[in-house]
């Protein structure tokens, strides 16, 4: 698989909020429609260009696996974040970072609308800002590789998982191996655009311990008037005897992410070989 990482980093004025995913993608959806739209007048359903626009797939589209998600721990002082794309949507990086240099310089952050003109920018780890202006590298994509196997691992939640088994939330001690394993690799075939394919390889792994515990978490919604849920299963567990193709698949997860409302950086997952802790 092919990915794109757009990182940004700067002090905040206030205090960043706890859970920036609901601020940051709000903002972002808000820029990104500014820079692309090139038909202002019309609703985004109704617009001809929709079939080819970046931000309808990312904010319009509904009951797909979107090809982007944030990436952030929860409760940092300043803004550290990123975007990863994947696959096609790698193509759309000079879109995606002139929509975040556009939400940071022009549109503003939070209530208040705070501007910010300093703030460090980088694709794929590489600077590209200049002067203040942009300079992408020439190389905007990678492929995910995984070269390492590790059977022992500490795996860890750090933004809340949200999966669903038989219609209903996971909760702590209900979460199994397997839920996470078919969690990932569905999310990476929808990606792909194949869906409805099993798992072809066995899930071995025994999860030894669990440190888990539910976070609620919510967001006001402004489009649709509600409050949404957004809490999910945060902590660690540490997994025993897993096989090359399960581990693979978690590792993969560390850049997919792992469950529902990744989009929001929720299903933020790290996978550490015990035997180095």
């Amino acid at each position: 698989m092919q990915y794109s990482k757009i990182s940004l980093k700067f002090k905040s004025q206030d205090k960043a909020p706890f859970f920036i995913g609901s601020q940051i993608r709000g903002a972002l959806g808000t820029a990104l429609k500014r820079v692309v739209c090139i038909n202002h007048k019309y609703k985004c359903a109704e617009c001809f260009a929709n079939n080819s626009c970046i931000y309808y797939e990312f904010y319009e589209l509904k009951n797909i696996y979107h090809k982007y998600r944030l990436d952030y721990r929860l409760g940092e002082k300043d803004y550290d974040f990123s975007v990863f794309l994947f696959e096609n949507s790698c193509l759309q990086v000079p879109y995606l970072v002139s929509a975040l240099y556009f939400m940071l310089n022009e549109c503003g952050l939070g209530r208040e609308k705070i501007k910010y003109r300093n703030f460090s920018m980088f694709v794929n780890d590489e600077n590209c800002l200049k002067d203040n202006k942009i300079s992408l590298p020439k190389k905007i994509t990678r492929s995910i590789e995984i070269k390492s196997f590790c059977p022992d691992i500490k795996l860890s939640f750090k933004t809340p998982l949200r999966i669903k088994k038989n219609n209903i939330f996971l909760r702590n001690e209900d979460l199994e191996l397997k839920d996470l394993i078919l969690s990932i690799y569905s999310r990476q075939m929808g990606i792909l655009h194949k869906n409805n394919r099993e798992f072809p390889y066995e899930i071995k792994g025994e999860i030894t311990s669990k440190n888990l515990k539910y976070l609620e978490l919510t967001r006001h919604s402004n489009r649709q008037k509600t409050t949404m849920n957004l809490g999910g299963i945060m902590g660690d567990m540490i997994i025993k005897n897993l096989n090359k193709q399960s581990y693979e698949v978690l590792k993969l997860g560390e850049i997919l992410g792992a469950g529902k409302q990744c989009v929001f950086g929720l299903g933020k997952i790290e996978v550490e070989d015990i035997n180095a802790i």
